[in-house]
């Protein structure tokens, strides 16, 4: 039996982005990362967003979210709450360490 889950160790950079009503913050996943996730985890061409379930963790913060895969970027975005920001003292532009863990689709 194969395992429903993959786990990736990440630092990139925070980044804001502000469209619509107010500014989301994202975390844009390395190429390598992201091209893994495609690979392994994404599975057959999904609905809606193509987002994937994950369970993320900066720091001592821990959160249920999804990532959510950019066209443009050629790399899956994860958001970043605000409270995850406010905990962690996370800062616009400066690299972030996390543990990223990724449903398996299909």
């Amino acid at each position: 039996m194969s395992s429903t889950q993959s786990t990736y160790e990440v630092r990139a950079k925070l980044w804001k982005w502000s469209g619509g009503k107010g500014a989301w913050f994202f975390i844009t996943l390395p190429a390598r990362t992201s091209r893994e996730i495609r690979l392994v985890d994404a599975g057959p061409p999904r609905r809606g967003f193509g987002a994937l379930r994950t369970q993320a963790t900066i720091g001592n913060s821990t959160w249920t979210t999804s990532v959510f895969p950019s066209a443009e970027l050629k790399a899956y975005l994860l958001p970043v709450k605000a409270s995850v920001r406010k905990a962690e003292k996370l800062v616009e532009g400066k690299p972030v360490s996390l543990l990223l863990t990724v449903r398996r689709a299909g």
